[in-house]
C-alpha cells in the first residue's frame, strides 16, 4: 500500500512531514511517497537515515500558500504538491492521500480529481472527539459552512459509515447537535433534519447538546459545517489553555511539584486522550477515495497517525461501506428530499 504525502503543506514543512513519513513506514506495513520539491525533500531525508525505507518522492514544482483561493490553485496550479499527490490516488498509483496543507485546497482538489460519492453533494470533515465512554466522531467541523437537511442526513449516513467500520460500532448512535433536547428545540435547519433522522433506519437518538459532545451519549454527531467547526476550536483551546493554566499552577508551589510527581502518570495519560497528534487527522468523507486532512501545525506523531489512518481506512474498505449506505438510505428517501 502506498500513501502519497502533500509534503509542502504543514507550517514546518517539509521536515515534519519528511520525519512523520519516517515514523509511519517503520511503523506501519505501507509505502510513502513524499510529494514536493524533490531537492528539499532529499536533503530532509539524509537527515533521518532513510535509507532503504520504503519512501519515494515525487517532484512538484509548486505549493500552496494559505492566502490563496482553492479555485485559483485548481485553475492556475497544475503542479501544486497536493494537486499532484491526489492525482496519484485518482490513477491507482496511491491509496491516499495526505495533507497538513491549506484545507480550502485539499478540499478541492479531493471533490475535483477524486470525484464525489454518488449521491453525497457535500463532502464533509469527520474528526474524532475524546469522551468519557471512549471517542465519537463530529462531523462537519469545517467543509460546509450553509448546509440544508438533506446534506445534515447525509452527513449522519456517512458518520454511520465511519464509526461502523473505522471504531467498530455495530450501531453507533446518532446524535444531531442542537440547543436542546427536545424536537421542537433549534432552528429551521436542525428541524428539519430531525424529521429525517427520526424516520430512518439509522440509530438516531435525537438532539444532543453542546455540554453533551464529552459525554460519550451518542458515537456520531452531526452538524453545519460552521458549528461544527466553533465547536471544535473552541474545545480545542480549552484543552490547551487547561493545560497551560494546570502547569502554571504546578510551578507555583513545592506542593504542587510533589503533587505532580505523583500523579505523573495521570497527567500523561489525560495529555494523550485530548492531544490532537494521536488521532493524526481528518478524513474528508463523502470523496471517490481516502483523503485525510491534517491541522496546519501538525507535528511529526501526527502525520505518522495519520498516514496510520489512512492505511486503516483502505484496509477496512470505509469507502466501499460508506457507498454502500449511501446508495440504501439515500434511495429509501429520495422522493421526501427532492
Amino acid at each position: 500500500m502506498r500513501i502519497a504525502l502533500d509534503a509542502m503543506g504543514g507550517d514546518s514543512s517539509p521536515a515534519t512531514e519528511v520525519e512523520g513519513a519516517v515514523l509511519a513506514v517503520r511503523e506501519y506495513n505501507t509505502e510513502v511517497i513524499l510529494v514536493g520539491d524533490e531537492k528539499l525533500l532529499r536533503s530532509e531525508l539524509h537527515k533521518h537515515s532513510a535509507s532503504g525505507l520504503p519512501i519515494t518522492i515525487c517532484h512538484a514544482s509548486q505549493r500552496v500558500e494559505m492566502h490563496e483561493s482553492p479555485v485559483s490553485v485548481l485553475r492556475k496550479k497544475k503542479d501544486a504538491s497536493i494537486i499532484v499527490a491526489t492525482n496519484l490516488v485518482r490513477d491507482g498509483k496511491a491509496s491516499a492521500v495526505v495533507s497538513a496543507g491549506h484545507t480550502g485546497a485539499t478540499m478541492a482538489a479531493s471533490l475535483f480529481i477524486l470525484g464525489p460519492v454518488k449521491g453525497v453533494e457535500r463532502p464533509a470533515i469527520a474528526t474524532i472527539l475524546p469522551t468519557l465512554e471512549g471517542v465519537a466522531i463530529m462531523l462537519d467541523v469545517g467543509a460546509n459552512v450553509d448546509c440544508k437537511p438533506k446534506h445534515l442526513f447525509q452527513f449522519a449516513i456517512m458518520g454511520h459509515a465511519y464509526a461502523v467500520k473505522m471504531l467498530q460500532k455495530e450501531n453507533p448512535r446518532i446524535g444531531l447537535l442542537s440547543i436542546g433536547e427536545e424536537d421542537t428545540k433549534g432552528n429551521v435547519l436542525t428541524k428539519e433534519t430531525f424529521k429525517y433522522l427520526r424516520n430512518s433506519p439509522l440509530n438516531f437518538i435525537g438532539n444532543v447538546e453542546g455540554n453533551d459532545v464529552y459525554s460519550g451519549s451518542a458515537d456520531v454527531i452531526v452538524c453545519d459545517g460552521f458549528t461544527g467547526n466553533v465547536a471544535l476550536k473552541i474545545s480545542e483551546a480549552v484543552a490547551e489553555t487547561m493545560g497551560k493554566l494546570l502547569s502554571r499552577e504546578i510551578r507555583r508551589s513545592v506542593i504542587g511539584k510533589i503533587g505532580y510527581l505523583l500523579l505523573k502518570s495521570a497527567f500523561a495519560s489525560f495529555k494523550k486522550k485530548v492531544d490532537y497528534a494521536e488521532y493524526g487527522g481528518a478524513p474528508l468523507l463523502g470523496v471517490n477515495g481516502v483523503s485525510i486532512i491534517c491541522h496546519g501545525r501538525s507535528n511529526p506523531k501526527a502525520i505518522k497517525n495519520a498516514i496510520g489512518m489512512s492505511v486503516k481506512f483502505t484496509e477496512v474498505q470505509t469507502i466501499q461501506y460508506l457507498q454502500k449506505d449511501v446508495s440504501e438510505l439515500m434511495m429509501f428517501f429520495k422522493e421526501d428530499m427532492d
